[in-house]
């Protein structure tokens, strides 16, 4: 059974001394493999330069806002290609905040107002046809080039200058446009809104109604933007790469106040670090075994993709807190931050479910019924694990309790001997070992977690997976999982910098 931990495995977990050695492993061997994914047509690195130190100059106002707004431009182009679930949601500003206050303090004043204008005899609709513009403004910017009949009929009806004509003479019956308008965002709006525009015909009072269509009409202006962002993400993500890389380029040369650095300092020291971790590895495995000189010169030859390949799994490994992030990778830092926690978790997982079958009858972990379960239940109290009110040692304890009775109830529905109350001390105690970073059966995870991605990164994101190594069975799943958000992440993020990495390795 793989999940089996003998001799060999505690000989593995002896050899890896720290996550920076079961990276060095995990890439080995992988250059061929990678370098067939670099495209013929690929921009010559050499057509990028690698920014250089530029002496401190004030920087203006302006200067600061256009580069502001280059980032955000930069920065939602790339939320919307590599996030797929990407929505634009309505803004809601927070009940206590300064902003809310003012902004409730406007609407009523102009309501309020349009109240007064309202109720007066005869009544003035200044505001009111203000409103109705507005709206009509709206409802027009919802149609598509396509929708000529709707766009005379919105036309036709909200024509603002017979609308003051009727106002002028005591004709106008505000009503009936109410309704007009409250029937063409029923035509226009998504299904998800039937139901907020259904109510609208229940109010009469002209003030609150025009209150709930504005309210409607921003949730249908966010719906639109979403329907937009869907429509132009096929063609976004054809363009996104070169936007992305030429945008980055500008603030390179504009204004490289923006990464608080006057060149691609931390991408430099990221890249050559992995070089020189790769190198080291490469050097110490091409020695012979008995420690003579060191074996031909093409055995510490380094490919530039092999060295971005480990140094993206190197980010898998990052110190948020004590460390930047690379300017490159810089956007897409929380989604690394989430990848990273997320294997942290599957790494104990794992290491809690191989000595839990390994202690166990061999018939136990066949049991799919029985394994499912006391995986549930181990991510359930691993479930936060990235808040910093987690204490690994407390929840390893309580696991080590609840996988004791899973194991005891199974045991006797299989007819198998129970555990003894030394077994489950001594099970209690492996799986309270796994706090530990230092613990060999948590480093034999983490290197074998290491070696499937560097595996899968290196096969071009080609299914089926490769073989899952041994012990990782009961987590396959969920490692696929990260194993696809991380190497497209990768892939992406390659496609826009990698001129900008081989310029620095070069």
């Amino acid at each position: 059974m793989s999940e089996n931990l003998d001799q060999s495995n505690i000989n593995e977990a002896g050899k890896s001394n720290d996550s920076e050695q079961d990276l060095g492993g995990a890439v080995e061997g992988s250059d061929e493999a990678l370098e067939k994914r670099i495209k013929p047509g690929s921009p010559s690195p050499q057509r990028v330069q690698r920014p250089h130190s530029s002496p401190p100059r004030f920087v203006t106002v302006e200067e600061l806002l256009e580069t502001a707004k280059g980032v955000t431009n930069m920065a939602l182009a790339h939320e919307i290609a590599v996030n797929g679930e990407f929505r634009i949601k309505p803004v809601e500003l927070p009940e206590d905040s300064l902003e809310k206050r003012v902004k409730d303090i406007v609407h009523k004043a102009f309501w309020d107002c349009l109240s007064t204008q309202l109720s007066e005899d005869p009544p003035t609709y200044d505001h009111a046809i203000k409103l109705v513009g507005e709206i009509k403004q709206t409802l027009l910017s919802f149609l598509l080039p396509g929708h000529t009949r709707l766009r005379n009929q919105i036309t036709e009806v909200l024509d603002l200058d017979l609308i003051k004509q009727e106002a002028e003479n005591g004709a106008l019956d505000i009503s009936k446009l109410a309704e007009f308008i409250i029937g063409m965002m029923g035509t226009l709006c998504a299904p998800a809104r039937d139901e907020e525009v259904k109510k609208l015909k229940d109010i009469k009072e002209i003030v609150p109604l025009f209150r709930a269509i504005f309210s409607v009409l921003d949730l249908m202006k966010v719906d639109m933007a979403n329907f937009a962002v869907t429509s132009i993400r096929p063609h976004l993500m054809q363009q996104s790469v070169e936007y992305e890389r030429k945008k980055f380029q500008e603030l390179l040369e504009k204004q490289p106040i923006v990464f608080f650095t006057d060149s691609l300092d931390f991408v430099t020291q990221w890249l050559e670090e992995a070089s020189d971790d790769l190198m080291n590895q490469k050097y110490k495995n091409s020695l012979p075994a008995a420690g003579g000189a060191a074996g031909s010169g093409d055995a510490t030859m380094l490919s530039p993709v092999a060295v971005q390949n480990y140094a993206y799994l190197k980010l898998l490994k990052w110190d948020h807190l004590q460390r930047p992030f690379p300017e490159t990778v810089l956007m897409d830092q929380s989604r690394f931050q989430e990848l990273q926690l997320q294997l942290e978790q599957l790494t104990i997982l794992g290491a809690v479910l191989l000595v839990t079958f390994n202690m166990a009858a061999p018939g136990i972990s066949s049991q799919a019924d029985f394994a499912e379960k006391l995986k549930m239940i181990v991510k359930i109290l691993l479930t936060d694990m990235h808040l910093p009110s987690f204490h690994l040692k407390d929840a390893l304890t309580t696991i080590g309790e609840k996988v004791c009775v899973e194991v005891s109830s199974c045991l006797s529905l299989c007819g198998f001997t129970p555990f003894t109350t030394d077994q489950e001390t001594v099970l209690k105690g492996q799986i309270q070992a796994v706090a530990s970073p230092e613990d060999p059966i948590r480093r034999i995870m983490d290197s074998r977690i290491l070696t499937f991605l560097e595996t899968y990164l290196a096969s071009g994101h080609q299914k089926p997976f490769p073989t899952v190594p041994g012990g990782l069975g009961p987590i396959q799943k969920e490692l696929e999982e990260v194993a696809i958000k991380f190497v497209r992440l990768v892939n992406y993020n390659k496609m826009v910098f990698s001129p900008y990495y081989d310029a620095i390795l070069s």
